[in-house]
Order: C-alpha cells, then structure tokens, then sequence
C-alpha cells in the first residue's frame, strides 16, 4: 500500500464537493503552500464547444496586481516603432532577422506584439507561432501600430485567456505571496473579462464551474455567487 505524506493525507481530507468563498480557497492554499512561491490559478468550465466559430472565447485582460511574473515580449518593428518597443522594455525587436531567428526554433517568448505593416513578414511565420497560440492578432491587441503600449500592457500584468477543447479555460493570477486583496482583485478581473466575453453561440449555462488552484496546492471549487454575471 503506498504510504501518503502528511501534505497528501491533509489534501485528501478537504471536501472536493465543497463551494468556497475566494477568501476560504486563498486561506486554504496558503495553508497547502509548498517551498516555493507558487502561481494560483483559476480554472472556468464554460458551457461551450469551442470547435463552433460562434462558441469561441477569447480574450484579453489587465490584471489589476499584475502576474508576478517576467514576461518575455517580441516585437516585430521597423524604424521609430523598433526604438520605441526597445525603450518599452521588448525583450527582442526585429523584422526578417526575427523571423529567421523565430523560424530557427528561437520561440522562448510569452507574448509576439507585431505593427500592421509587419503582418507580411509575420504571416509566414503561422505554422510556427500559431499552435503555440503567440501569432499575432488585431482583436486581442498584439497587431497594433502603438507597439509602446503593447509592451508596457504586457509587461504590467495583461494576460490572455482562451478556452481549450472542453470548454475550460485556466489562467494564473498571481503568486502566493501575493496579498489576499491583490489576488481577489486580480479574480474578479479575470473572471468578469470572460463573463463579458461570452459568445453569440453560447447556449445554456455559461459559466458551469470555477476552480481555485496552486502549482502544488488543491482544486478547490469556488461558489459561483462570487462571481458577477455567473
């Protein structure tokens, strides 16, 4: 029989049909923390088939707290918008050159921000940049001639959010050493960003379930009451 840790046996005990307030799931993964600082992410099940065009969810938001992370940023510029991604803070600005790099296997990037006129030269790369989900796009903002506010969006705690083939979308909102009001102020963004965001073909129930996690910690099941528009 294997022997579970005292981590193990503590997890297992927690009811999983238990809704908690947001405030109850912070208090018990800081309860569960590991020796780390840990992402805490929100998972949403939506009452959507994403393989429909009209059931696609998408989208772009500010967390107000930021993410806690380094975001490494590409931007495909030319000339004054080159100078000014760089001044931004991009991590590495190019035209052909980026491409190539890119198109080498040089893809260690968490955000492509890309001007209008660049869409030529970025195009080629959609078998590369899209099933990473990084190819740039006008609707989310990352095909954009103000490369300089892109940069500094991304680089202050915009993240994307997309739904995945079982209508789940997961995203991190901050680390746990966050305070409690940084990370509920970075959840209600987030979720109210996918509430809005609901599509025309969406019948039913949208937003089925919600989930509060840590990198090592439980899934805790968050009352749908905590969420406005659920």
């Amino acid at each position: 029989m294997v022997k579970l840790t005292k981590k193990q046996k503590t997890v297992s005990a927690l009811d999983a049909e238990k809704l908690y307030t947001v405030d109850e799931a912070i208090a018990l993964l800081r309860e569960h923390k590991a020796k780390f600082d840990e992402t805490v992410e929100v998972a949403m099940n939506l009452g959507v088939d994403p393989r429909h065009a009209d059931q696609m969810v998408r989208g772009m938001v500010s967390l107000p707290s930021g993410t806690g992370k380094d975001v490494k940023v590409a931007v495909f510029a030319r000339g004054d918008n080159a100078e000014k991604a760089t001044a931004a803070g991009a991590d590495k600005v190019g035209a052909e050159d980026l491409m190539e790099d890119m198109q080498a296997g040089n893809l260690d990037y968490d955000r492509v921000i890309a001007t209008p006129d660049m869409m030529g030269v970025v195009g080629r790369l959609g078998k590369v940049l899209g099933p990473k989900g990084l190819m740039p796009n006008p609707k989310l903002g990352t095909v954009t001639p103000n490369v300089e506010q892109a940069v500094k969006d991304a680089k202050g705690g915009q993240v994307e959010f997309r739904v995945e083939k079982m209508g789940i979308i997961h995203s991190g909102i901050g680390k746990l050493s966050f305070k409690d009001e940084d990370l509920k102020a970075n959840f209600k963004a987030l979720t109210e960003a996918v509430v809005k965001a609901k599509p025309s073909g969406a019948k039913g129930k949208y937003v089925k379930k919600i989930a509060l996690t840590s990198t090592m910690g439980p899934g805790l099941k968050v009352d749908l009451a905590e969420v406005e528009g659920a």
